[in-house]
């Protein structure tokens, strides 16, 4: 009976060592790719430790790793999600250390740390992916130096601890989001992360002078030295033309702008209006002009032998209070030609629903945020006089100034979450 029962104890073994290798190579592949995604930083940690191993060349190491593990794994109380794939596999990888070849654990050893490294990077600056970025500046050194300067007796927890935002404003939705939300999958909970992760964003990108625009809340804010110095509503793009998000900078201020039509814009809804009333332009101030520029004699055309698919021309209003940019212009590099203006209808600052834009931005206080950007070389008087066909002149900011057109959908004051509606659907 002993001998069956050795056999069948080691049958057990071989079978369990089988499926190991197994499930080791299905996720081989997988393992590979997240070495390729995470390779700058990865590479950078180890052309600075200087060795094949970090994780796998002490014990004391492999029990660190199996702590960060446990504390990624369980970072939902953070607003974290990590992936349970690349945690089982790396798991797994801890617990056959003895069994692994070289190669394989060279592997693991890299994707333990781009688990690491990347959590730490994420537990500070957020997870935030913009449209279009500009802004961003690549902090893996800073990561890489937390890591490997943390002191061998802080527990994990500490080290997360000691790193983690201190913001008034994360901390109240961290305790929201464990004192209110149960499930971890629901859309409040990925509301209230990705509002935590852009608190965490702003904490590391911290200009001295900033703007953030919420397109969810419909306002914008102007930020000086750490203190909130306008706050404004806006008008943001309707659903079927949203606003991106974008992290840039304002360079410059056009004083009179003209607006040049999108092409959409002009066949799709202008053309149609003067097919049905040929005054329509001279009474919005519009001209008709070629792909050069030059003014075209709109009484000569004609109108009904035109559609949106073979107009050659294009509209531009002529500056001056009733141009639908307004008397001023906050140009902003992107390239989804996207920026920030004043606007001849104030009535939309009352309403509550402020979706209502092809996307550019509509201030409700554009002369005040003029004025504090280029207090001396701008003159309101002359603007809110707002003559047609005033001299368009730009005005170049002495410094950039960063503008974060952002899609946080929580909003915090006080101590108080409010939840705002996802007019985009972009929370799933």
């Amino acid at each position: 009976m002993l001998y069956f029962a050795g056999k069948i104890v080691a049958v057990i073994k071989w079978c369990l060592l089988t499926l190991l290798v197994i499930v080791c190579l299905v996720f081989t592949g997988f393992s590979q790719q997240t070495v390729v995604q995470e390779e700058a930083i990865v590479q950078r940690f180890y052309l600075q430790t200087h060795q094949q191993l970090f994780w796998f060349s002490s014990d004391e190491n492999l029990k660190k790793a199996t702590e960060w593990l446990l504390m990624i794994e369980s970072a939902d109380h953070l607003g974290i999600v990590s992936s349970k794939l690349q945690s089982d596999q790396i798991r797994l990888a801890l617990l056959s250390n003895n069994t692994l070849d070289s190669v394989y654990k060279e592997q693991r050893d890299r994707q333990i740390t781009g688990l690491v490294l990347n959590f730490i990077k994420e537990l500070q600056e957020g997870n935030i992916k913009f449209d279009y970025d500009e802004v961003n500046v690549s902090r893996d050194s800073l990561y890489i130096n937390q890591l490997l300067n943390s002191t061998p007796t802080e527990l994990v927890s500490q080290t997360v601890l000691r790193l983690e935002s201190r913001d008034h404003d994360f901390l109240v939705l961290k305790k929201f989001l464990n004192d209110s939300i149960t499930a971890k999958d629901s859309i409040k909970y990925k509301k209230i992360a990705l509002a935590m992760n852009y608190r965490r964003y702003f904490a590391v990108n911290h200009p001295s002078e900033y703007i953030v625009v919420n397109i969810p809340a419909t306002g914008a804010n102007y930020y000086r030295n750490n203190f909130l110095k306008l706050k404004m509503r806006t008008v943001v793009g309707k659903k079927d033309s949203p606003t991106p998000t974008i992290a840039s900078y304002v360079t410059n201020i056009v004083t009179f702008p003209h607006w040049n039509v999108p092409h959409s814009i002009a066949v799709k809804e202008l053309l149609p209006k003067v097919q049905k009333n040929e005054n329509y332009l001279e009474q919005n101030n519009y001209d008709v002009v070629n792909a050069k520029g030059k003014v075209i004699d709109d009484s000569e055309l004609k109108w009904k032998s035109y559609d949106e698919n073979n107009f050659p021309y294009f509209f531009r209003q002529a500056t001056g209070s009733r141009n639908s940019l307004g008397l001023l212009k906050f140009n902003l590099q992107n390239p989804f030609s996207i920026f920030l203006h004043s606007t001849s209808w104030q009535g939309a600052f009352s309403k509550d629903f402020r979706f209502l834009s092809h996307g550019c931005i509509r201030l409700e206080k554009p002369f005040e945020l003029a004025k504090l950007l280029i207090p001396d070389r701008i003159d309101i008087k002359e603007l809110k006089r707002g003559k047609k066909n005033t001299e368009s002149k730009t005005i170049k900011l002495p410094l950039k100034i960063p503008v974060f057109i952002i899609y946080n959908p929580v909003i915090v004051v006080g101590d108080k979450v409010t939840f705002l509606p996802d007019v985009y659907g972009l929370i799933k």
